[in-house]
């Protein structure tokens, strides 16, 4: 398959996973150079997701498309279009551009000392904006300043505005995949998944079939970059029915072993595990 447009075209899938402490992430390009489709595929995703599939070894649960843009790898080149696709597994790629918060330190507030980190990126965000009234009415909505609440889907609109301020720079290490603009995908990505979390079974597909409701709060955490209440969580996802027991026990942990539980797909219409009338977040969050 080849792509025949006014200027270069490729695809990326940017492959989300979760870690020991945070969502990892693979982007793939699929470009001119890299070997055609199956065509036993009609559908371009399709084909997309299989590719992707061979080639990390990795079963995708859920693909959709994330949005295009265009680079310009020097001045005065051709731009090239990136038509990007957002994926997750529950497997791990053998290679990856690591966590998303090495890239996003701001984005992890599920410890005192990330909170601090942010707490250090604000104050040089507000000496930044200090005395432009445009600015400080971009940076407030985005970091919660001002006495609005803290938004974790607002992912893209922080990171454009540190990058903005100059605090950081457009491309992570090691960048052969956008041409320099990596930051804005892997934060359009985390975007996307932390709203979808939101009112979709989407963090299932981050999760082995078989799961223990801590595992499940965990992986909410570590999406969304906040803890969680214990009981409210669990409340909620037990009220919704989203989960079923599988009559098995989780015995690789000291202790009494965990019951656990797979996702119930009756449930797929009315998922909503960050339910705005119920408060999730610990008390000290």
């Amino acid at each position: 398959m080849t792509f025949q447009s006014l200027c270069p075209t490729d695809l990326i899938t940017v492959l989300m996973t979760l870690g020991d402490d945070a969502p990892h992430v693979a982007l793939l390009r699929h470009d001119q150079n890299t070997p055609t489709f199956e065509e036993s595929h009609h559908s371009l995703q399709k084909r997309l997701c299989h590719w992707a599939e061979t080639l990390t070894h990795c079963p995708i649960g859920h693909m959709e498309q994330l949005y295009t843009f265009s680079s310009f790898p020097m001045q005065g080149q051709t731009p090239h279009i990136h038509i990007t696709y957002l994926a997750l597994s529950s497997s791990h790629p053998q290679s990856c551009h690591g966590s998303l918060y090495h890239h996003f330190p701001w984005e992890d507030r599920r410890s005192e000392s990330g909170n601090q980190n942010l707490a250090r990126f604000i104050t040089k965000i507000e000496q930044w904006a200090s005395g432009h009234e445009e600015r400080q009415s971009r940076i407030a909505p985005a970091f919660g300043l001002y006495e609005l609440p803290w938004d974790d889907t607002r992912v893209l609109e922080r990171y454009e505005l540190l990058w903005e301020s100059g605090l950081v720079p457009r491309s992570i290490p090691a960048d052969d995949v956008t041409d320099g603009d990596s930051r804005r995908l892997l934060a359009t990505a985390l975007s996307r998944l932390r709203a979808r979390i939101r009112y979709s079974p989407a963090v299932f597909e981050l999760l082995p079939k078989a799961f223990t409701l801590l595992q499940l709060q965990q992986a909410m955490e570590t999406v969304s970059g906040r803890l969680m209440h214990k009981p409210n969580f669990r409340r909620l996802v037990l009220h919704q029915k989203l989960v079923e027991e599988t009559g098995t026990y989780d015995r690789s942990t000291v202790g009494r072993p965990a019951r656990l539980y797979h996702f119930r797909p009756a449930a797929m219409a009315s998922c909503y595990l960050e339910a705005a009338f119920l408060p999730l977040e610990t008390p000290t969050s």
